[in-house]
């Protein structure tokens, strides 16, 4: 029966090419498609009244005859509205219908109807608007609840009703894919009864039981494709394993700091995975200012000692630039041959690098997506670090992952995922958490103050300049329009310079060559410009340890993820540091945001907050992550059943790597199926 599944949809009686090119505009092409589009909610019959019983508020279905159809007027211009005054013995309802002229030829006088809805209390008499409804005597099995599914123009809930009956006739056991001992463990009903009991449940215990086992089967499909990823990366061929020569541990004892014990135990994972003989795909998760850079370092380090080369990729020329003052600093004295390549790199300058770079000569190559061109070929690249890997499209950063043979991968980031979701992010990569911030470093005091403090703020800040630090403005645009409640970046530094005098102001933002954007980074950072104003160009990666204070204009406009990323540029030095947060609104969720950022310093705890207060595709635009489109589960709505999914794939695999038991086959199948070929590592 599995195979008629497949079929198209013209294989249903009454569906012919017409009511089949409906479908399809839902996406729904095949009888499979019918089975697994679910309903959007249900109409519960259950509760029949008479009009006469009814009360404003209750949803409930009552059946009368309809007396009158009013034909439709405009409400304001826009609405079309339907009357239809109906009656039992009880009593009379009106019904109203927005811009569905064509029901004026439909309902008949005299005509017994069932109707489902709200009863609303807007006019004279009880109401109901935009009820569902069905003649009397319409068979639907006998059944009290009923599905509501998506529509199209053309098509109707009777129409999808019956096409969902139909092919629930073909569902049995063969669509099964979980085993009996899973379902078992997690208290999970069969296919067959899920299907049914959520297309036409008989109760709602029926219908959860249904809605909880198809969640979580969709979630542990994903759950196991992240697995299978991971282990299709281990069975890729790596460079030969390296050797346990202490290079890294050489490197470490020559920094003027001590590592946290987050920061090595990093470093001893990506050792560890580098000696193993297979590829290495890593994610090192730190808080911002927790010395990421550091243990990318190390790791850096063996692999060039030992012979190979090394690439690190940053999504801006500013970080590219940053990292590359930096590395060169920590591999001063080593032998270690740094370059800096950019889009601003010089045509003979870029030449020699990329010869350089092809011959050997070169052993750390650090850049923004230059890194990745067609030019640049490695004489034995050995592993590849990007940072921010969500700031770069798939097909970037696979062309820097393909380049040499079959490099290592680590990959850096400070944006604040819960360990759950990071899993879903980066799902091909083992996950190294870096929680602690290095020795010496004091908490950021975080306050929030009101518009009309704005002057307030401001002369705290000129007073930490006169004790010789530095400061960040930042507002959510270059420009503001007329009409718009916003302080822009260029109207604070028009409007401030001044106030700030005899101190330097600076301006940065993206519209700025990246020359500009370079020199102003130059003074910023030596201390000739005191407070720079800028957009959210600074958001990422920049370091100046004299700089203390960070102002957020407008802060109702940011995210809490982009507040705490903001807030990393200062706190950088032993100095007391502080992020003033002027807010420009009474909306609740701005001060919420406000408030979690005054309460809570850990990335990690500002994201589960983060969390709480907004959905997914606010959280990390999941698109744009390549995170699929899940048919009836949600990422964060059904965390906790994500968590039971990990940790069932996490078993499953535990005892079959690749799915090719027996037993997985069907999981297997239904992975390729929804996310195609894994690609490990990107």
């Amino acid at each position: 029966m599995k195979n008629d599944l497949k079929k198209p949809l013209t294989e249903i009686k009454g569906i012919g090419p017409r009511k089949s090119a409906l479908f399809g505009r839902l996406g729904i092409e095949r009888i499979e498609d019918i089975l697994y589009s679910f309903p959007r909610e249900y109409e519960d019959r259950r509760n029949v009244k008479s009009i006469g019983s009814i009360a404003v508020g209750e949803t409930c279905m009552v059946t009368a005859e309809i007396k009158k159809v009013i034909k439709g007027r405009y409400v304001r211009g826009r609405k079309r509205t339907t009357r239809v005054i109906v009656s039992d013995n009880t009593g009379e309802l009106e019904i109203l219908f927005f811009n569905a002229g064509y029901l004026e030829k439909t309902l008949k006088p005299g005509q017994v109807y069932s109707f489902f809805g709200k009863v609303s209390g807007e006019s004279e008499k009880p109401a109901m608007f935009h009820p569902g409804f069905a003649i009397y005597d319409d068979n639907d099995s006998g059944r009290k609840i009923l599905p509501v599914y998506p529509l199209t123009k053309g098509l109707t809930q009777s129409e999808r009703r019956k096409a969902a009956e139909y092919c629930l006739g073909l569902a049995d056991d063969s669509m099964e894919i979980l085993d009996e001992s899973l379902r078992d463990d997690y208290k999970l009903c069969g296919i067959e009864y899920a299907l049914n009991n959520i297309h036409f449940p008989e109760d709602g215990y029926k219908m959860r039981a249904a809605k909880y086992r198809l969640i979580f089967e969709e979630l542990l499909v994903f759950s196991l494709s992240i697995n299978l990823m991971k282990n299709l990366a281990c069975c890729e061929k790596a460079i030969p394993p390296l050797p346990d020569d202490s290079e890294e541990k050489r490197f470490i004892k020559s920094l003027p700091f001590r590592l946290t014990e987050g920061q090595n135990n990093a470093v001893n994972e990506i050792c560890s995975d580098m000696m193993s003989g297979k590829r290495m795909n890593r994610l090192i998760q730190g808080d911002v200012g927790s010395g990421k850079t550091a243990v990318c370092a190390a790791g850096l380090y063996k692999v060039i000692k030992n012979g190979y080369q090394g690439a690190l990729m940053a999504p801006t020329e500013i970080l590219a630039k940053q990292h590359y003052e930096t590395f060169e600093k920590m591999f001063e004295g080593s032998g270690i041959r740094t370059e800096l390549l950019t889009a601003s790199t010089g045509a003979k300058k870029q030449k020699e690098i990329i010869e350089k770079t092809k011959s050997g000569e070169m052993d750390l190559l650090i850049g923004t997506h230059s890194v990745f061109g067609k030019k640049v070929e490695f004489a034995n690249l050995g592993l590849v670090v990007t940072d921010e890997q969500h700031r770069f499209g798939v097909l970037q950063r696979e062309a820097l992952n393909s380049k040499g043979n079959s490099p290592h991968i680590l990959v850096m980031t400070a944006t604040p995922i819960p360990r759950t979701l990071a899993l879903i992010l980066y799902g091909g990569l083992n996950i190294s958490v870096i929680r602690e911030k290095p020795a010496g470093r004091k908490e950021i005091i975080t306050k929030a103050w009101r518009e009309s403090e704005r002057k307030r703020v401001y002369e705290f800040v000129k007073s930490r300049l006169e004790k010789g630090r530095q400061a960040y403005i930042v507002a959510p645009m270059i420009d503001t329009g007329e009409k718009m409640n916003v302080r822009s970046a260029g109207e604070i530094f028009d409007e401030e310079s001044d106030f700030f005098s005899p101190f330097r102001t600076g301006l940065l933002h993206g519209r700025m060559t990246a020359d500009e954007k370079s020199r102003i980074m130059e003074e910023f950072r030596n201390g000739d410009i005191h407070v720079l104003v800028s957009t959210v160009i600074v958001e990422v990666g920049i370091n100046v340890p004299n700089a203390s204070v960070m102002v957020i204009e407008n802060s109702e406009r940011f995210g809490l993820a982009q507040m705490h990323q903001l807030r990393g540029r200062v706190g950088r030095s032993s100095e007391q540091s502080y992020c003033m947060l002027i807010l420009c609104s009474d909306e609740e969720i701005a001060v919420k945001r406000a408030e979690v950022m005054e309460q809570f310093g850990d990335g990690m705890v500002i994201a589960e907050k983060d969390l709480e207060l907004r959905g997914s595709g606010e959280f990390f635009g999941t698109r744009q992550h390549g995170i699929p489109d899940m048919r009836i589960a949600d990422i964060i709505r059904h965390r906790k059943i994500l968590g039971e999914t990990i940790r069932a794939a996490d078993t499953i695999t535990a005892r079959d790597p690749l799915l090719e038991n027996a037993e997985n086959s069907m999981l297997r199948e239904r992975i390729y199926e929804i996310y195609g070929e894994l690609n490990p590592g990107l």
